[in-house]
């Protein structure tokens, strides 16, 4: 507990301790007020018999006993509770001439006396409700058919779903407007049985009840606002092949908690919408056209601008490769045994498959190095042993030397004959069908269409 929080209780601890304090003295004080003497003063006799005549008109106080002597009024006898016992003093407090109290009373210990008041307000409470029970039915009633009404006019029109933008929309309006016709109904059934001064309290209750109960579901109520959001501006539609929080799928379905994917592999991925909302999200059938990039090494020796010409003539011979954007081809690095070239192309996703494009750009890009005599070499590594110089071994220096390989030259001639890429790859596509046809049942739960806002 924080020390400001201690303080705060301490002080009011201190306010309550002298407020208790406050209230014992006045009850010990007693009477207020000048005690009058002489001929003015009123006489004991006066006083008990005023009491006597008063607690005679109460019920409960019955066993009572009072006496008077100069003023001070002693009362004896038993009690129902505490409650009566202060009402008691508070009454002979009041009639004139009493100087102080001395109560005696007790708290009766009868069990029949302590539960037959309690009996006889619940009997009348009964007797209240069966004689005012035609005003509650007719409360009930009007209650009721507020309410189906309600449930009427937001189930059977149809203008609710022109009135949202979508069927999710919609569904939030009708569910407003029910719970608008339920208050409706409880306002004016309250207002038949006059008791309009509950409304406050009973709008104060819910007020408390829905506070509470949205701190305890704060991460379902966070998801079904990232839904609202979401359902109006799509950032994807269905089949879109997206990336969201590092996962990969195609779009089957967005819910009001998460949106679904279907993995290249067909496995279900469920996204939390108000991590859909706030990550980041690559989606990558927006636009038709997609790049897709490749590495392959040459010999260090080679020459680059040879290999570099027979690649981008390959990659150009290739008909799903798109001739705008045009090709790009660089060095990218060298490396410890070759030198890294780096490629570039553009298809069209609507008419080919990406992956299946970019595996033939690297088997047809491969290939026709090879045939044009450049070679791809492999990892090298020098190894230096203890004891012995960094130079070649005696074996190896008296080996022949190998003659010098001539320089390969770009060619152009045709490369060995492979199947182009299939065209779109309906697998994924298929799973999603099939996911969203298991969902029909559902009404309403897709929240992606395609007549809406998109980002």
């Amino acid at each position: 507990m924080r020390i400001g929080q201690v303080l705060r209780l301490m002080a009011l601890l201190m306010f309550a301790a002298g407020f208790c304090t406050s209230l014992s003295a006045q009850d010990a004080a007693g009477p207020e007020g000048a005690i009058e003497v002489g001929e003015t003063a009123i006489s004991d006799t006066q006083i008990a018999d005023r009491i006597n005549a008063v607690l005679a008109e109460i019920e409960g106080f019955d066993s009572i006993t009072v006496a008077v002597s100069a003023g001070v009024v002693r009362l004896q006898g038993e009690v129902l509770d505490q409650v009566a016992e202060a009402e008691l003093v508070r009454i002979v407090e009041r009639v004139e001439g009493v100087v102080a109290i001395d109560n005696e009373l007790t708290q009766t210990t009868d069990l029949n006396e302590r539960l037959a008041p309690a009996v006889e307000r619940l009997v009348d409470r009964v007797d209240r409700l069966f004689a005012n029970a035609p005003i509650f039915g007719v409360a009930l009633a009007a209650l009721a058919a507020i309410s189906v009404l309600g449930w009427l006019l937001t189930t059977r029109l149809t203008f609710w779903q022109r009135l949202a933008p979508n069927r999710f929309i919609a569904d939030i309006y009708r569910a407003v407007a029910r719970i608008a016709f339920v208050l409706l109904g409880v306002i004016v059934a309250l207002d038949i049985l006059n008791a309009t001064a509950l409304i406050g309290a009973v709008l104060g209750a819910a007020g408390v009840v829905g506070l509470a109960v949205g701190f305890a579901v704060r991460d379902t109520v966070e998801n079904f606002i990232a839904s609202i959001l979401l359902s109006l501006r799509q950032p994807f539609r269905p089949n879109d092949v997206v990336e969201i929080d590092g996962e990969t799928g195609s779009v089957a379905r967005l819910t009001s908690r998460a949106t679904i994917l279907i993995s290249p592999d067909g496995n279900h991925i469920r996204i939390p919408n108000s991590t859909v909302f706030k990550g980041k999200i690559v989606n990558f059938t927006r636009d038709p056209q997609r790049r897709f990039v490749f590495k392959l090494g040459v010999d260090a020796d080679a020459d680059l601008t040879a290999a570099l010409a027979v690649s981008v003539e390959a990659l150009e011979g290739l008909d799903f490769i798109l001739s705008e954007p045009p090709i790009g081809a660089w060095v990218d690095e060298v490396g410890d045994s070759n030198v890294v070239l780096s490629f570039a192309a553009w298809v069209d996703q609507t008419q080919t498959n990406f992956l299946k494009a970019r595996g033939e750009a690297i088997r047809v890009t491969k290939t026709a190095l090879e045939s044009s005599g450049f070679g791809l070499p492999e990892p090298i590594y020098r190894l230096k042993f203890d004891g012995r110089p960094a130079t070649l071994l005696e074996s190896d220096s008296a080996a022949p030397a190998k003659p010098d390989a001539p320089q390969p030259q770009p060619v152009s001639k045709p490369l060995p004959e492979a199947a182009a890429p299939q065209q779109t790859d309906r697998t994924a596509e298929e799973a999603v069908d099939r996911e969203q046809e298991r969902q029909k049942s559902d009404a309403g739960r897709n929240l992606l269409t395609e007549n809406s806002a998109q980002e």
